[in-house]
Parts: C-alpha cells; sequence; structure tokens
C-alpha cells in the first residue's frame, strides 16, 4: 500500500483491530487507500461512494454503535470526501427498519424558501429560464440535511460528537483525492469561478490530479459548529448568517426564517409483500417507492421469473412497468403536504393489473398512446448508503445536492455547496427539468413545498428477517436501477455482486427511449429495436449500494454481503 496520511490512518488503524471480513479490493489504490468493491462479515458492513466515509461508518459499528449512528457518521464524511454530492447543502431520505419492528422514514428533503413563487423561472414571455433553475443562487432549496441528521440521531447509540469527529479531521487534515475526483473537479473549474464571488477550496491554478489533498478548513470550522451547537450550529448563529450573506451576493431568496424554521419530518413507508418479500420504501415526496411498488406490482404476475435475466421478454416487460408508472408520476404526485395524491388507487393492484391491459409482448409500447392512469378524484449526481449492524437494525439512506455540485456555489467562509433542488419543481408544467422528467400543477413551486423527488432508499424483510439493504443515485434512474436490483435477486437468482454490476437498461415515458448502458448486449438492444422500440446508449446508469443479509451460525446472528457498485470509487466495508 502507497503512504497513507495522518487522517487515512486514524480511520483505518480503527478498522484494522479484530477484523473478520473478507475483502475483495480493486485492482489499484485510489490515492493512498485502497477501494473495496465487496466485504462480507458476521458483525455489520456499510457500502458507500467513497472509502473513507464508508470506513468512518464502520468504525461507528465497531465503537459499539448501530446502523443508525454509522448512516450518520457516514453521511457527515462524504459531506467533505465526496463534495459533489455528499453534503451538508442538500438533502434527502432515511428508511430504517429497527430490530424492535419499528419502521422510520425520515424527510429531509429541501424546501422551498418563503419568497419563492410558482413562475419564478419565467421570462415575461412566460418562457422556461432553465440556467436560473439549475445553477447559481437562485436555483437552491433550504438545506435539510443537518436537520435530518439529527432527526435520525435520536435512534442511534452514541454521541453527536462522535459521529461528526471523523468529518471534522477528514476537512481539516485534508485527505487524497482519486483520479475520478480530480476529473471531476477539474470539470466544474469554469462553473465555480462563475458562480462564487469568493475563491473557493475547490478551485486549483493547475489542474488536480490523483493524489493530490483537498483541504477545507472552512468546511471545517462549520462542522465544529454543529459540533458544538447541534442543529442550530447550522439553521441559526454563524453558518446561517454566511449562507444568508451568501444568498444577497446574486439574488438568492433563501433568509434567515427560511433556516430557523427548517424541520425533517418522519413519514409513513411505503410498504408491500413482492413474492414473499416485505418491501419498504420512500413516500412521497419521493416518487421513488410508489414507482418501485407499480413496477413490482405490474410485472408480479406475469411469469418474469421464467424469462430470465437479460431476456428480450422480460425487459420488454419491465420496460412497459416502468412507462407506465413515469406517466403517473407526471400526472399525479407532488409534496402530499401540499396537494392531495391517489396513493391508495396507484398503486391499487386492480388499477395497476388495468394499466396492463394494452400491454403486448413483442411489440414496442408508445408514450403518445399511453398515458396516465384513470383515478377518481380524491435529482442525477445523487449519493446513497446502506448500513446493516448485528442487531438486526438496517437504514437505507440516498441524499442529494441535485446536479453534480449542486448550484455549483459554495457559501462563503463556510466551505460547502448549495443545492439546485429548485430544478425539480415544474418550473413550467409541461416542461422537463434536467433529467427530463415532466410534471404538473401537483409539482409546481409554493413556498415552503418540498420538490418531487426520484430518491428510492429501500429494505427488504424475508419472512419476518432483515434480507436485503439497497438503493442507488441517479435521478429518475434511481427507481428503475432499484427495481432491477430486486428483481435481479429475487427472480432471476442472480448474486449480489451481478444484481449491481451488470449493465442496466432505463424507460422514463418520455422521452420515448430505452436508455442502455454502454455494455449492454447488442444483440438484446438490436431485438428490442426490431419490435419498435427506440434504443439511446449512454454512460454509467447509477451506482448501486446492496448489502444482502443471510442467516449466521444461529438464529439470531447474521452474514453480510455488502457489494459497491463497479461504477465509482463506492466501496464496501464489513466486519
Amino acid at each position: 500500500m502507497k503512504y497513507i496520511p495522518a487522517i487515512t490512518v486514524f480511520l483505518l488503524l480503527a478498522l484494522s483491530c479484530n477484523t473478520t471480513s473478507t475483502k475483495q479490493q480493486s485492482a489499484e489504490p485510489a490515492g493512498s487507500y485502497i477501494i473495496q468493491k465487496k466485504a462480507t462479515g458476521g458483525n455489520g458492513a456499510v457500502v458507500s461512494a467513497h472509502p473513507l466515509a464508508s470506513q468512518a461508518g464502520l468504525m461507528m459499528l465497531k465503537k459499539g454503535g448501530n446502523a443508525v449512528d454509522a448512516a450518520i457518521a457516514t453521511q457527515l464524511a462524504l459531506a467533505v470526501v465526496y463534495p459533489g454530492a455528499g453534503n451538508i447543502g442538500g438533502g434527502g431520505f432515511m428508511v430504517a427498519y429497527l430490530k424492535n419492528g419499528k419502521t422510520i422514514v425520515l424527510d429531509y428533503r429541501e424546501k422551498a424558501p418563503g419568497k419563492a413563487y410558482r413562475d419564478m423561472y419565467l421570462d415575461s414571455a412566460k418562457n422556461p429560464v432553465m440556467a436560473l433553475s439549475q445553477n447559481g443562487h437562485l436555483s437552491s432549496g433550504v438545506p435539510g440535511t443537518v436537520a435530518g441528521l439529527f432527526a435520525a440521531h435520536k435512534y442511534a447509540l452514541l454521541p453527536f460528537a462522535a459521529l461528526i469527529q471523523p468529518a471534522i479531521e477528514l476537512a481539516e487534515n485534508g485527505f487524497p483525492i482519486t483520479a475520478a475526483e480530480a476529473s471531476s473537479l477539474n470539470s466544474i473549474q469554469k462553473d465555480l469561478q462563475q458562480y462564487n464571488a469568493v475563491k473557493t477550496a475547490f478551485q486549483k491554478e493547475s489542474p488536480w490530479k490523483a493524489g493530490d489533498t483537498l483541504h477545507q478548513p472552512e468546511l471545517a470550522k462549520t462542522l465544529q459548529r454543529i459540533q458544538n451547537e447541534g442543529q442550530k450550529g447550522f439553521y441559526e448563529g454563524e453558518t446561517a448568517r454566511l449562507i444568508v450573506e451568501e444568498m444577497k451576493r446574486a439574488n438568492g431568496i433563501i433568509s434567515p426564517e427560511d433556516l430557523k424554521q427548517y424541520q425533517a419530518k418522519e413519514r409513513e413507508p411505503v410498504t408491500f409483500s413482492y413474492k414473499g418479500y416485505t418491501v419498504i420504501s420512500m413516500p412521497l415526496p419521493s416518487s421513488g417507492g410508489i414507482i418501485l411498488e407499480q413496477c413490482l406490482k405490474m410485472t408480479e404476475n406475469k411469469g418474469i421469473e421464467k424469462m430470465g435475466f437479460h431476456s428480450v421478454k422480460a425487459i420488454q416487460l419491465m420496460t412497459e412497468a416502468e412507462r407506465r408508472s413515469f406517466a403517473d408520476r407526471a400526472a399525479f404526485l407532488g409534496d402530499p403536504d401540499f396537494v392531495k395524491v391517489p396513493v391508495q388507487q396507484l398503486t391499487r393492484q386492480t388499477y395497476l393489473d388495468e394499466r396492463m391491459k394494452d400491454f403486448v409482448p413483442g411489440k414496442a409500447g408508445n408514450s403518445e398512446i399511453t398515458k396516465a392512469g384513470e383515478v377518481k378524484k380524491e435529482s442525477e449526481e445523487t449519493t446513497h448508503l446502506s448500513v446493516a449492524d448485528r442487531w438486526g437494525n438496517m437504514v437505507a439512506v440516498t441524499t442529494t445536492l441535485n446536479a453534480g455540485y449542486g448550484s455549483k456555489t459554495v457559501v462563503a467562509g463556510a466551505g460547502f455547496f448549495l443545492n439546485d433542488e429548485m430544478d425539480d419543481f415544474s418550473v413550467k408544467p409541461g416542461v422537463p427539468n434536467m433529467y427530463g422528467a415532466l410534471g404538473t400543477e401537483a409539482n409546481a413551486i409554493q413556498p415552503g413545498k418540498r420538490m418531487l423527488s426520484s430518491m428510492t432508499p429501500t429494505v427488504l424483510l424475508h419472512d419476518g428477517k432483515p434480507f436485503m439493504v439497497v438503493g442507488t443515485p441517479g435521478g429518475t434512474t434511481i427507481p428503475t436501477s432499484v427495481f432491477q436490483s430486486i428483481v435481479n435477486i429475487i427472480d432471476f437468482g442472480l448474486s449480489p455482486e451481478d444484481a449491481v454490476n451488470k449493465p442496466k437498461f432505463h424507460h422514463q415515458w418520455l422521452p420515448d427511449v430505452i436508455d442502455v448502458e454502454e455494455d449492454f448486449p447488442q444483440t438484446i438492444t438490436d431485438s428490442l429495436q426490431q419490435m419498435g422500440y427506440t434504443i439511446h446508449k449512454r454512460g454509467h446508469i447509477g451506482r448501486t449500494e446492496l448489502i444482502r443479509i443471510g442467516e449466521g451460525k444461529t438464529d439470531s446472528t447474521f452474514m453480510f454481503e455488502a457489494i459497491a457498485d463497479k461504477r465509482g470509487d463506492d466501496d464496501a466495508e464489513a466486519y
């Protein structure tokens, strides 16, 4: 192993004691640490977008913390080591199943500021100005991550000060960046210059390269204020003042009142059965859990398990389920605190059977013909982490800034990126956002409203016992990737490794194309084109983090198999 800086020694030495995990390492060290794509163990597991974050989480499990402790520490470390999506300036969702059978669902999605209004991104001719909703100060919603971390902490065992300490040290002492991180930082240098009046820690006169150390002293001080003052250390006092001052530099509208009033919210989970498994996922204002339930229920009675993995029949069936669920997403879904959404009707089996009546095997569907269903009146740069512990607690967390590095605006003096989450509203009904997702009045901008999301943190039980924790980043591809991961394991019998890493596909109603990764089998895409589908080859779809949980040596113990996606610097840790 190459030279390891002091902070990395701090993390790795803490993790090296009493480990019993089986680890599969990548071929090359990342900077000065090893990325592990697979890890197994009997005491606990953490999978996230960065090895230093996964290691911080596993350290908390070893210190006696539970899966919630590990999830909090991992999120905080990601805010330092994965600035493109890990964050304290964005928001997210947590789905957790606790050992006592209690399910916890936390919504800490960003909110529209109090001065926001429906047509704020339209010009005088009522045309959308997407640059305003996707970059810079005006694109930011009120951040929710820090409130979410404190809302989760009441289910943890260790002091919050201990959970945030690894993040503080990583920010203060610095860490070596990977080749992928260097390339990512180099790609936003012009944006950083355009959207920041004060030079940031992420700017460099010469190009970033693998092994360079990223120091974030301002972020370290912000994290220390949170450590010392709790939630108020972010939403009030010095950090809040710095956020508001940043807003004033370029017509941003987040106010002191917006920050002070923000609260995370506990919600009821999306819970349903699929072939003997209990699936627990995220409800509105995320569309993810509803889309997942619709897709699984629309395919459940079609014999998909007999069709085979990556068979043309299975891909067509899953594509047509995805088409119908995204049509419903566009028409009906929004923040349930502001709009009435017919969730029970949208997920009822009779409704979903009706939706699939016009499905014709071997013939491509058409999104001009397939619209939203009839009901009676009643973002891509994200990051996911999965955690499971020896007591049977499971935690799935997906957080986001929306686009990579969010608004591209760093809060001067505080050292973190703000989100550009306002673009996840329907800037103008019928106009797609940066992910091509359409919306209606249900997702129109209103002060205090949470924008619709696609994040799908999910846990599964089998016979009442922990079975799987899964989730991914990827904008609108999130629910379809989780859908595929579940079907890959339950129906096709794939190993967790193959379920995560085999090529993925995606359909979202409009645009009416099937997205496939570059390494998707050509024979399959040729057959789909012959059916009448339009195929679009693209780069990576998501970065799935998955833990499969089996029985250990006795009925009360577990064996964890943690898989980190091959598509990034993602890392799996277990012991």
